[in-house]
């Protein structure tokens, strides 16, 4: 410990608040919250410390303590939960795809609101159903939805086409065409409604809607509109009926099940609403090893209903988990009204907080084989690539390179990293090729293999230090025949480098190409190790190939907005935004570019006259 940390160890306030563990270069390693700061801080530099294997790391790697002083807990929690959703510290506990769960989302500010499947993350103006655990189920009930609901399936804020004509949904009974003033705003407005109602788990108003309606209709002998309600009808209640439990006398609330072993934990999530079970959701805890459970539960609690659209009245959790008086007050923050969070000590509740503990040891069991045979696959593939290519250790860490151009223009290169069998996206990079008149990918992956070994003796004292340069990989692939691999073996020779193995991977009927050997080796299409080799190329080709995009539309829409009179730079950053590539902008027609937000409709059209004009669109 320097003597800085030490002096600051002593000079910590015992008051509640949080504390952000940070390394020599500053980045925050850890953040936690205390009742009383100089006792928790003081605890992880001695020798009893928490008994996390992955926190007794810490100490050696601490270089600066900081604290921020809170008025309660609750405040510290607050506080916490921010501050590690903006740092996602390493060391934390996090939550494994909790921001990947599909969600209904209903656009309600919209003039015509849109109701479709999203995964994004909340934002104001829309209301979201969810989460779900079954993606494919989130489609089957849109799909019912639409057929009992024609609310508009069309993309935008906006409904409709620039040809003005009701596409083919208004003519099956899809959508009831707003885009051409077929339905007013009020009456649309009105089946959102009902949408709402009915993912919000009032079905039975819905129901005796269409009910009434087919009654109508029948005694009316409007037979053919009687069935459309009748099939609406039925929709309706088959997904009413996929509700697997009702238990009224439970009311509206959340089920949690916690199951732990060793470094890894899952949480199953029973959310009942007006007593119906209405789904189920698995989380993945990382970070755990040697956390009680009572943090653990806590430490959920805040990320999941941190960023939940909604917290119920009441959460019941397993019996051990401790006090909870800090968390009420932090849910009950969040929700606006009191949330009770308790452990059921008999009855009903108890049985299902007993059945969502018993999923997620399930949950957990099935995750560790998975987990299991994912660990040894990447082993045997390591393996495999040993004996075939004769290296002398295994390929821990993987690196690819590939170059992409058409016509010698926006010449690019990637790298992409794989350590463990596992991408490293951290120690992705991308090149731009610098020297090239022309095209020429031998020169190119020449040049971009020269810049990356350049940099591989940087010492870590410099600015421009960067941690993937400065490791060494076990094996470098490069996309490519025999030219690709001599332009990157005369790369490397021009430094001094550690033994390297070196080899191309040619895309025909996938030969591996080695050094000093004129036949290729080719692997079995069904092995674990050319599926590795498969995955490396493939993705550092899918690098290279964005970047090139990227750097491509750049060009052209420089080139492009250099010759129009009345672009400015607002407005080309107006037109960028808007049409997002040079394809869509050249291609777009005169209405399309008068919709630019921002652009005068005289100056839009002043653009496609010009562009008309030059033989461009």
């Amino acid at each position: 410990m320097n003597e800085t940390l030490e002096n600051r160890l002593r000079t910590l306030p015992a008051k509640p608040g949080v504390y952000l563990l940070r390394d020599e270069r500053g980045e925050v390693l850890y953040i936690g919250k205390a009742k009383s700061l100089r006792p928790r801080v003081r605890s992880y530099f001695q020798q009893a410390g928490p008994g996390r294997a992955t926190i007794r790391q810490l100490p050696e790697r601490v270089a600066d303590v900081e604290v921020i002083v809170t008025g309660s807990e609750v405040e510290a929690l607050h506080l916490e939960q921010n501050l590690v959703k903006r740092h996602r510290p390493p060391f934390n506990v996090r939550l494994r795809d909790d921001k990947s769960f599909p969600y209904i989302a209903v656009t309600v500010e919209d003039e015509y609101p849109r109701v479709m499947f999203t995964r994004e993350r909340h934002r104001r103006g829309v209301v979201y159903f969810g989460p779900y655990a079954n993606a494919k189920k989130v489609r089957e009930t849109l799909d019912v939805l639409n057929r009992v609901f024609p609310y508009r399936p069309c993309e935008g804020p906006k409904p409709g086409r620039h040809s003005g004509i009701p596409c083919l949904d208004f003519h099956i009974d899809r959508c009831l065409a707003p885009c051409v003033g077929y339905v007013s705003e009020e009456d649309y407005r009105a089946i959102i409604d009902q949408v709402i109602e009915f993912l919000s788990g009032e079905t039975t108003p819905i129901l005796r809607r269409l009910e009434e309606k087919m009654r109508e209709a029948a005694a009316a002998e409007r037979f053919e509109e009687a069935a459309r309600y009748r099939n609406r009808l039925f929709s309706v209640q088959h997904l009413a009926e996929r509700q697997a439990a009702d238990k009224r006398a439970v009311g509206t609330i959340d089920v949690l099940g916690l199951a732990v072993e060793e470094d890894r934990a899952t949480v199953q999530v029973f959310p009942l609403r007006d007593g119906k079970l209405i789904d189920r959701y698995s989380f993945h805890l990382e970070n755990v090893a040697g956390q009680d459970r009572a943090s653990l539960l806590e430490t959920f609690c805040l990320e999941y209903y941190g960023s939940s659209p909604s917290v119920p009245p009441q959460i019941v959790v397993p019996r051990d988990a401790g006090d909870t008086s800090a968390l009420e007050e932090f849910l009950s923050e969040r929700r606006g009204s009191r949330v009770e969070v308790r452990a059921a000590e008999r009855g009903e509740k108890r049985r299902l907080q007993e059945l969502a503990e018993q999923n997620a040891r399930l949950a957990l069991e099935s995750e560790a084989v998975q987990a299991e045979r994912t660990r040894l696959r990447r082993v045997e593939a390591l393996e495999e690539l040993r004996e075939a290519l004769n290296l002398e250790s295994l390929p821990i860490r993987i690196e690819c390179f590939d170059v992409s151009t058409i016509l010698g223009e926006s010449p690019v290169g990637s790298l992409v990293v794989f350590q463990d069998a596992v991408p490293k996206k951290a120690h992705y990079r991308k090149f731009g090729v610098r020297s090239l008149d022309g095209q020429d990918d031998f020169a190119a992956m020449a040049e971009v293999v020269s810049r990356r070994f350049a940099r591989l003796s940087d010492d870590g004292t410099g600015d421009d230090w960067d941690e993937s340069f400065a490791a060494t990989p076990n094996l470098v692939v490069v996309d490519g025949g025999k030219g690709q691999l001599s332009a990157a073996l005369a790369a490397m020779q021009a430094f001094d480098l550690p033994r390297v193995a070196v080899i191309a991977l040619a895309k025909r009927v996938e030969e591996v190409f080695l050094p000093g050997r004129s036949e290729p080796v080719v692997l079995d299409p069904h092995s674990p190790g050319l599926q590795l080799l498969q995955r490396i190329r493939d993705e550092a080709h899918r690098f290279a190939i964005g970047f090139h995009r990227q750097r491509r539309d750049t060009r052209s829409f420089g080139s492009i907005f250099d010759d129009l009179e009345g672009v400015g730079p607002a407005r080309r950053r107006a037109i960028l935004q808007h049409f997002g590539s040079s394809e869509r902008f050249l291609a777009a027609t005169q209405e399309e570019l008068e919709g630019v937000p921002g652009v005068p409709a005289r100056t839009a059209r002043s653009i496609y006259a010009q562009l008309h004009k030059a033989g461009r669109a």
